[in-house]
């Protein structure tokens, strides 16, 4: 049995030898280095098999052989990994590229990272593997809140790390072991330098901020030339009127001394934009009087029935003359407000006003405001037909007209606001 055996193991030999030649001259894709470490691995266990015996019975060779043959073995494996594109280029792309690595188990011991890590967060070099991280105050302060967000959501996985003037994105992920079966065996950090892309995030938020304080500045000056536009309108018809001046500012004026009544309780639920967008408006309820006759604009006594009809044209013509001026405004509250209160401010609360004959809560707000406010001022100031009248006439006036001609919720508001017109119209232009 002794002959058998060294017969095949001879054969087995030339068996090797015959695959090494084979592949030698005709596996192009089989290293020739890799073909040679072998020959010699296997040369040499041969000649430790049958030459020991021929050497000498005192010293035992053939572990000796073997052990040659394992280095020879071990240097063959690590060279078989180079000639792995897959291995090779990971392992590159792990320990040279421009993502970090970095993993840690269920207890929190450091496993490990890459190169490319530690470049990162220097902080790493001073970690041991195995040691858990609960010895160093950086990795308590920064690293271990992120990992108890994930555990209480994995939605929270995404983070964002400022030092040194760099932003990093840090990616945090289960440690998954697939050979154990899926098993989670602790967490894995992938970092990855984003300082560009926040610089140009940032870059892009602060030409957002300078466009919009751009469109907002243009804007304001639209508006701005939109109510100098309205405002030269509103004197140019005051020109034309009979009033002697100062009607425009003075009716403004006592609008918003009585929205001040209003709003201190609000007990309307008015809103703080309706309060500024109907003083804002009062200056062009008079506008549509830009297309009634001079004739009739300017006449110093009462008007014939057919010339009162056509100075009554002159709500429903403001409201157009209003609706084209504010025609693709973006606040369409406004363009409403000042709308309602050019057509509707000769309305009475008793339906027996013009142009619409509204009668009650069908008339708007706006205009039963302004209703008050206008006559009121026609009232208290000087007209080349009429001397002014005093404030107790004017507020007897007023106050015989609450429920007929004027909305009679609204007594109140001008009975709160009566001292403060007063003392406005006794220093007013009028």
């Amino acid at each position: 049995m002794h002959t058998i055996f060294y017969v095949l193991v001879g054969v087995y030999y030339l068996i090797i030898v015959a695959a090494i030649v084979y592949s030698f001259f005709k596996k192009k894709q089989v290293p020739r280095s890799i073909l040679i470490l072998i020959s010699i691995a296997v040369t040499i266990a041969m000649i430790g098999f049958f030459g020991a015996r021929l050497i000498t019975n005192k010293i035992e060779l053939l572990p000796i052989t073997y052990n040659v043959g394992m280095a020879i073995y071990i240097i063959i494996v690590s060279r078989l990994r180079l000639y792995n594109p897959s291995d090779s280029v990971i392992d590159s792309l792990v320990q040279k590229g421009d993502t970090g690595f970095i993993s840690f188990d269920n207890k929190m011991r450091y496993l490990g990272s890459n190169e490319t890590a530690k470049k990162m967060i220097p902080e790493l070099n001073e970690l041991m593997i195995d040691k858990p991280i609960n010895g160093n105050p950086w990795f308590l302060e920064n690293i271990l809140p992120l990992i108890k967000e994930f555990e209480s959501d994995e939605e929270k996985n995404k983070h964002y790390l400022e030092r040194d003037g760099k932003t990093y994105f840090i990616n945090v992920n289960r440690l998954v072991l697939t050979h154990l079966w899926h098993a989670h065996k602790g967490y894995q950090f992938l970092i990855t330098d984003d300082t560009a892309n926040q610089q140009y995030i940032k870059l892009i938020k602060t030409y957002n901020s300078q466009l919009e304080e751009e469109v907002i500045k243009k804007t304001r000056s639209i508006l701005d030339m939109q109510d100098k536009l309205v405002m030269g309108m509103a004197r140019m018809v005051e020109g034309r009127d009979n009033s002697t001046g100062g009607h425009i500012k003075r009716t403004s004026d006592g609008v918003r001394i009585l929205m001040g009544e209003i709003m201190k309780e609000n007990e309307l639920g008015l809103s703080e934009e309706f309060c500024k967008d109907i003083i804002k408006a009062a200056p062009m309820h008079d506008l549509g009087k830009i297309t009634v006759d001079d004739q009739i604009l300017r006449k110093p006594g009462r008007f014939t029935p057919e010339e009162f009809e056509a100075m009554k044209t002159h709500a429903a013509e403001g409201a157009r003359i209003v609706g084209q001026i504010l025609e693709g405004t973006e606040d369409k509250e406004f363009a409403r407000i000042a709308v309602n209160v050019a057509h509707y401010h000769h309305e009475r609360w008793d339906g027996s006003g013009y142009p619409c004959k509204l009668k009650g809560e069908e008339i708007p707000l706006e205009a039963r405001i302004m209703a008050i406010a206008d006559v009121y001022d026609a009232l208290v100031s000087k007209r080349v037909y009429k001397e002014k009248m005093s404030f107790d006439e004017a507020h007897d006036i007023i106050m015989s007209g609450m429920g007929s001609q004027f909305d009679k919720s609204l007594e109140k508001y001008y009975l709160a606001a009566r001292p403060a017109l007063e003392e406005y119209y006794k220093h007013a232009d009028s």
